[in-house]
């Protein structure tokens, strides 16, 4: 795979940083960088083909409205998922999976009910979760992580039981990089009629997703974290459930007619998308796939694993510095803390570099509160990153490390 000529399609590698040095991205996990075409999908909307779709009967209605649903054969090919009826698009991962509690959940909920997640999820995979139980009196049980970062499957198997009404989790840890057993945990979830909700945002860039391999009832994901724009994403849900659902929304673009008595609804998906859609965002992530679809899938899973192997065995060097979970499983994301430096200062040193990571507790705070520590730094890799700015990113730590001893 020719790294060099991957990364010459995103724009924002060709201009210095502030302090004049060469731009090192490490915070994808946070969001990706945008290639050429994803950013051109986007301007070519806006500047030569602007309406909105639908219902209009002119020619620039009728070309985004066909180009709107050829971006949902392209998703629904893109996670081999059934139908396109079942991919229904979203302001992003966290709006699906509010959407998919207050529709899909809240309508079965009663008092000792119980929703499963795990102890590495993203707040977004919590919080909708909480505020659940705390309206409906039911209770959250959380699926311990142990020391490796891999989920106690020992203990989802036990606790799986028929009052459990969700199981939302993670396709991976957005802190650890540790892959969750999707296939294991859909097949202890189906002997007890446990619907499945999936967090794909964190591996959709860099490893295949198969929702019919799955058997998950819902995936959600945000187009922003696999070189798409922000503010747009997929609910993926098996068509029974979509069909069964209330509208997510209400409002225009989901009616077959409309009295001051009664409304009758539009067929899935278009059932749960009310209002203009962003069509730009939708645009840019078909670009977005476009790009992905056109790399390698094994290539770049192999490419990923390679560097991500790379990165651990050269931070590991580094006295004092310490990894969270184990290796087994791992994805392009670390995170790590350096005896007596805390993770604010090393990510204030390292864009003195250049290099950008995130610090801090990554929007997963009982994750790191299970790890007894209050923040740590995270680097993620995607496709134009190289063993140089690992290397790059060694030398600075060491600089840092220098400064604070």
């Amino acid at each position: 795979m020719n790294i060099d000529q991957v990364k010459s399609q995103f724009p924002i590698f060709r201009q210095k940083t502030p302090t004049g040095k060469d731009l090192i991205y490490l915070d994808n996990a946070a969001t990706s960088q945008k290639p050429q075409s994803v950013i051109d999908a986007i301007t070519n909307y806006y500047s030569k083909e602007y309406s909105t779709v639908g219902r209009g009967a002119y020619w620039p209605a009728n070309v985004n409205t066909v180009k709107i649903n050829q971006v949902r054969s392209k998703v629904k090919n893109f996670l081999n998922a059934q139908s396109e009826k079942e991919i229904v698009f979203t302001a992003g991962a966290t709006d699906g999976i509010n959407k998919i509690a207050r529709s899909f959940l809240a309508p079965k909920l009663k008092s000792g009910d119980v929703i499963m997640i795990s102890q590495v999820e993203h707040h977004a995979n919590l919080i909708p979760w909480q505020e659940l139980c705390k309206a409906y009196g039911t209770e959250l049980l959380v699926i311990p992580v142990l020391e490796s970062g891999h989920l106690d499957y020992e203990w989802i198997q036990k606790n799986l039981l028929e009052r459990v009404k969700l199981l939302a989790v993670s396709a991976c840890s957005n802190v650890l990089g540790i892959k969750n057993d999707m296939k294991r945990i859909t097949a202890m979830a189906e002997l007890s009629r446990t619907p499945v909700l999936v967090d794909a945002a964190q591996v959709l860039s860099h490893n295949r997703v198969d929702v019919q391999e799955w058997n998950c009832d819902f995936l959600v994901f945000s187009a922003h974290k696999m070189f798409g724009p922000t503010g747009v994403g997929v609910v993926y849900g098996k068509q029974d459930l979509l069909n069964e659902m209330k509208p997510f929304n209400y409002g225009g673009g989901i009616v077959k007619e409309v009295t001051f008595m009664a409304t009758n609804y539009q067929d899935i998906p278009h059932k749960h998308e009310a209002g203009t859609p962003n069509i730009a965002g939708v645009l840019g992530l078909g670009a977005a796939i476009e790009f992905v679809e056109q790399l390698s899938q094994n290539e770049t899973e192999n490419y990923l694993e390679e560097l991500t192997n790379y990165a651990l065995s050269s931070l590991k060097t580094i006295n004092g510095l310490k990894i969270m979970g184990g290796e087994q499983d791992k994805t392009p994301v670390i995170s790590f803390t350096i005896d007596g430096i805390h993770p604010h200062d090393i990510s204030t040193f390292l864009n003195e570099e250049g290099i950008c990571v995130r610090a801090g507790h990554h929007c997963a705070q009982p994750l790191l509160q299970r790890f007894e520590i209050p923040a740590s730094v995270r680097v993620s890799f995607a496709i134009y990153n190289s063993k140089s700015d690992i290397d790059k990113l060694v030398m600075a730590l060491l600089k840092t490390q220098a400064f604070f001893s």
